[in-house]
């Protein structure tokens, strides 16, 4: 028997911090678990913008089908 892991397509929307600001951001991201999304995001927008986890906020992740 195979385990077959189903990819689901997640937005995940947030802010980050700029300076002395806070940038809005909306990612698509494919995971398999919305608990993977999170962290890829994190993950992805912390190396491009040289960031820290605190200085990233997410506020809204849903599921779309």
């Amino acid at each position: 028997m195979e385990y077959i892991d189903i990819m689901k397509n997640f937005v995940i929307q947030g802010s980050f911090r700029v300076k002395r600001k806070w940038q809005k951001f909306a990612k698509n991201v494919t995971s398999n678990n919305e608990k993977n999304a999170i962290e890829k995001t994190y993950s992805t927008i912390g190396s491009q913008h040289r960031l820290k986890r605190n200085y990233i906020k997410i506020d809204n992740v849903k599921e779309v089908t």
